[in-house]
């Protein structure tokens, strides 16, 4: 069987993350989408949240997991019994960062086989920081994420701005 494993940090899960995984569905026997944690990143969804929104989004594919972690990836692949890494590649920064941890995982532990899928055409402009971004600013980017996360987003986004209003009204007082 072979059984593969997705981590990112999926905030918010796009398109191209999707469109990756039901590929990586149709490669692979499992495979597991795991939400991590990136100490660089500050989310704006919770891992809970993001980890609902995901199972919503892959909820046709049988043989897909959504699964949270912490720590090393070759740990979490030991721990879950994966043969492969997956990592999507848009362009050739994301090579570059991804053949280095592919580089590190392989020192870590010999058994980890990073396999890489292209993005799409279509996806290869995308991160989910720009998608942020551009709503933020009120632009409609519906067309990049799945409908139920491209909601929460928006939700996600008035809030805050209404927050800082307030913050800042109260500022004023």
């Amino acid at each position: 069987m072979k059984v593969a494993l997705f981590p990112g940090t999926f905030d918010p899960l796009t398109l191209g993350h999707l469109d990756l995984i039901k590929r990586g569905s149709a490669l692979f026997d499992q495979l597991a989408v795991a939400v991590m944690t990136n100490q660089s990143k500050q989310p704006l969804f919770t891992i809970d949240e993001r980890v609902a929104q995901i199972k919503e989004a892959v909820s046709g594919l049988d043989n897909v997991s959504v699964i949270t972690a912490q720590g090393l990836t070759v740990d979490l692949m030991n721990k879950i019994g994966a043969d492969y890494l997956m990592r999507g590649l848009r362009n050739t920064t994301d090579f570059q960062y991804e053949r280095d941890i592919a580089a590190m995982n392989e020192f870590l532990d010999d058994q980890c086989e990073t396999v890489f899928l292209l993005a799409k055409p279509q996806y290869q402009h995308l991160s989910s920081s720009l998608l942020k971004e551009v709503t933020a600013a009120g632009g409609d980017i519906s067309a990049y994420l799945p409908a139920n996360i491209n909601e929460a987003l928006r939700k996600r986004l008035e809030e805050k701005q209404l927050m800082q209003v307030e913050k800042d009204n109260e500022k004023t007082r």
